[in-house]
């Protein structure tokens, strides 16, 4: 999704020189309509005609920024403090660049320099500071709003501010606050339509999406050819899509690439940039047959970005399922853009395609890394954990497991009891297959260690997993997996004790969860497969009393067995013994 958009409310705000300022208007009326391209050539221009006037630096440097080109903002902006020293702007630039790239000190450093000893009515610079800490990466609203708030006592008539504010509260969640600073914005000046966005899309957050869609779609009917309204839409539109029915899902998210389309026609601009762009918020949306078409574009476009290997990464990860194209693709995302550069969903594809070709440990190190940079709107576990899923049902179970193992350390997640549970399955399938008497296998001599050495860690592992997922207490958790999860666990209990080669010795570690698992079938008698949990929880809970001499016992427990199958060839051999 779209959300690193960044400065796109750039008005004309103070006076500049005559000669000039109809060009820097026009040329700030065009980024606020988000004609970037079109913004761009006019600057160009200007710095060229007036090289001494420092803004015209400033604004090419954010035209820039938007495009993700940091470095190249870099040099515009040392440019505009090489030929107009004077204007702080371009030092608010360099910190921009600073606070882009991950250095928040240096950030701070510059910001400070550039907003000490400004004039009485001087507030440009403090106004942008705000406005960077809203755009960032990491968005800072509380040191926003200080700025901003700054800005404000200086210049109370500039509306911009007040829209700067009223995303910063919107940034902070408090609604009110937003919706009240961007109706100031309209009080100082009717015609805009930035403050109506943003008044608009303030129940996003709280996923009003039906309240915000059609909102936005009453701003888009009184100004048709406004075309932020419709990039708003669009992302709406794919919040929209991830909250909706299953079978609806496709037809919402297309309604977004729709709008986005339209947002392109609108600003008129087909550059390479603007497709970048595009195909970024098509990576957020997971349009891949859109994705597709656009990054063929852009593969063949001269200068073009080196994301274009993410987005060719992407393709042959989710549409080609060509595992090792994609790492090999996204090991040169990696190589040739800058870390902060880099977003999650990077993390998460190269993890994936690195254990879709069997490199697990690689795999899962950057799907690590992709959960603790994931941003408050990812949902990267929900794709994790789906995969997962997919290669426990393809037979891929260690493959499985190491996915899997990411949710089921994070308790808060909503897969973490999904996650343990088939991570105690597939563990257990694994243990005791290594337990399991094979066919033509010579006679076990050594009571079974040896197997069980092999065997122990996979089922301690079971345990541990299945043994969190009867903890849950939500009653969705309890429903579904309580009862399966103490029978798989006394299974791996029973191999831990070695039952199958040396009865004698054991110990006894299923028996409390095999006794639960009595109780909570005959509680909920209705569960499926519960003939089964009972027979082989009495027949094991029985088999285990009798090599403890408590025969007694163990007949009843057998007799257990014989009234929910009067057949039952185990516990027949041994009632009629007993």
């Amino acid at each position: 999704m779209t959300s690193n958009k960044l400065f796109l409310s750039l008005l004309l705000a103070g006076a500049v020189g005559s000669a000039s300022a109809q060009n820097l208007k026009e040329a700030k009326a065009a980024m606020q309509a988000e004609q970037y391209d079109k913004a761009k050539g006019m600057l160009q221009q200007l710095v060229v005609k007036k090289a001494k006037d420092g803004q015209n630096y400033f604004y090419l440097g954010q035209i820039h920024l938007i495009n993700d080109k940091i470095d190249s903002a870099a040099i515009v902006f040392n440019e505009g403090v090489t030929n107009a020293p004077n204007e702080k702007l371009n030092v608010v630039g360099l910190g921009i660049v600073d606070l882009y790239k991950g250095n928040e000190a240096a950030a701070q450093t510059k910001f400070t320099t550039a907003t000490s000893n400004l004039g009485k009515k001087d507030y440009l610079p403090l106004f942008y500071v705000g406005r960077a800490y809203i755009d960032a990466p990491k968005p800072d609203f509380t040191k926003a709003i200080e700025y901003l708030t700054q800005a404000k006592a200086k210049n109370a008539k500039d509306a911009e501010v007040s829209v700067a504010l009223g995303d910063a509260y919107s940034g902070l969640r408090e609604s009110n606050q937003a919706y009240l600073s961007y109706s100031d914005a309209l009080d100082i000046d009717g015609t805009l339509i930035d403050p109506k966005i943003g008044q608009a899309i303030i129940s996003r957050r709280a996923q009003a999406y039906d309240i915000v869609l059609e909102q936005l779609a009453t701003l888009g009917t009184e100004n048709p050819n406004y075309a932020p309204i419709y990039r708003e839409l669009a992302e709406t539109y794919y919040l929209s899509s991830l909250k909706a029915p299953e079978e609806d899902y496709r037809e919402i998210n297309q309604k977004a690439v729709e709008n986005y389309k339209k947002y392109l026609s609108l600003t008129g601009d087909n550059s390479v940039e603007a497709k970048t762009r595009y195909a970024d918020f098509l990576v957020y949306s997971g349009n891949y047959d859109e994705l597709k078409t656009v990054s063929q574009e852009l593969a063949n476009a001269p200068g073009v970005d080196a994301k274009v290997f993410r987005y060719l990464g992407y393709i042959a990860y989710n549409q080609d399922k060509d595992y090792a194209k994609s790492a090999e693709y996204l090991k040169q995302l990696f190589e040739k853009v800058q870390p902060e550069r880099l977003i999650p969903r990077d993390y998460l594809y190269a993890g994936l395609a690195n254990i879709g070709i069997g490199n697990n440990e690689e795999g899962t190190r950057l799907l690590k890394e992709a959960i603790a940079k994931q941003a408050e709107e990812d949902d990267l576990l929900a794709e994790i954990s789906e995969t997962a899923f997919a290669k426990y049902t393809d037979g891929d179970v260690p493959a499985a497991i190491g996915l899997f193992a990411i949710p089921a350390s994070m308790p808060e997640s909503d897969y973490y009891y999904d996650a343990n549970y088939y991570i105690g399955l597939g563990e257990y399938g694994i243990g005791s297959k290594i337990l399991a008497v094979k066919e033509g296998e010579p006679e076990v001599e050594d009571g079974g260690l040896a197997k069980l050495a092999e065997a122990k860690p996979h089922l301690e592992k079971a345990v541990a997993a299945l043994g969190a997922v009867t903890k849950a207490t939500k009653q969705e958790d309890v429903d579904k997996y309580y009862i399966p999860a103490l029978y798989y666990k006394g299974l791996a209990e029973l191999g831990l004790d070695n039952v199958m080669y040396n009865p004698e010795e054991a110990k006894g570690l299923f028996v409390d969860s095999f006794t639960k698992l009595i109780e909570a079938v005959k509680a909920k008698p209705d569960v499926t497969n519960a003939n089964e949990y009972l027979i082989d929880a009495n027949n094991y809970l029985a088999f285990y009393a009798y090599y403890q001499g408590d025969n007694a016992k163990a007949k009843a427990l057998f007799g257990e067995t014989l009234k929910v199958n009067p057949e039952d060839e185990f516990a027949l051999q041994f009632y009629d013994q007993l």
